[in-house]
């Protein structure tokens, strides 16, 4: 009984971790380019599509029948403070894993601020729930193998919308599945912080798909845009994606 209340746990973190991901209200996406005919004989960018709209509709019925409810409870009985101390814990989880990856993109300083920032949250910050790093001068850049494979010109590949852990793509799915196969402690770190941010962010995301015109083609825009976002470190260099980015969401 106790595997299928962790198991059912961690779906649920990993279903609000992608939420929190998948695109703040920032990312718009105008509607006169939410369908783009394609010529005949021309091969589809979403091969996917179909199944993903099913799944995509299928976890926006969970999240308001399920999800949002657990967060408004969530929210309503946890002090902020203690709010804090689980995003900063869960956050410092994923610190081994930026330090990783900014090596493989040849980002040395960032790899020597996330060890940095590890080692004095683990000590100094009592196992990561206070960032003393931040008040230190040390900032957070989380990075993760997607990003790195990315870095290197790897493509998203197919765009994949999980059931109930929600919007990714090949890339970006490998690099978690590898991630989560050398350690699980980063991916456990992930989901709480998904989660976190989600409980911070919700109306924002659920306005994501509300008025657009087509939900699915806005969210996963606002995902695939994001991530070329912090590919980029924070530049967009598809100008033309009919996708507006904020700076303030790399931050």
């Amino acid at each position: 009984m106790r595997d299928f209340r962790v198991g059912r746990g961690l779906m649920l973190g990993f279903f609000v971790a992608a939420l929190a991901v998948s695109g703040p209200a920032s990312f718009a996406v105008k509607a006169d380019e939410a369908k783009t005919p394609k010529a005949a004989g021309e091969k589809s960018e979403d091969p996917l599509e179909t199944l993903n709209r099913f799944t995509s509709s299928f976890n926006r019925v969970v999240r308001d029948a399920i999800i949002d409810p657990l967060v408004d409870g969530y929210q309503a009985v946890t002090p902020q403070p203690v709010q804090d101390a689980i995003g900063n814990a869960a956050s410092n989880l994923n610190e081994p894993v930026s330090a990783i990856s900014s090596l493989l993109q040849g980002d040395t300083e960032n790899a020597e601020k996330s060890t940095q920032r590890f080692f004095i949250n683990t000590t100094l910050g009592l196992g990561g729930m206070n960032d003393k790093a931040t008040e230190m001068g040390v900032e957070a850049r989380a990075e993760d193998l997607g990003q790195a494979a990315g870095h290197h010109g790897t493509e998203p590949g197919a765009h994949i919308v999980l059931p109930l852990l929600g919007p990714s793509n090949m890339r970006d799915a490998a690099g978690d599945i590898l991630t989560g196969v050398l350690s699980p402690l980063p991916l456990v770190g992930k989901v709480a912080q998904g989660g976190v941010q989600y409980s911070g962010s919700q109306d924002d995301i659920n306005a994501v798909g509300e008025g657009a015109v087509d939900p699915y083609i806005t969210e996963k825009n606002a995902y695939e845009a994001r991530r070329e976002f912090l590919i980029n470190n924070g530049m967009v260099t598809n100008q033309d994606s009919g996708v507006k980015v904020d700076p303030a969401d790399f931050k």
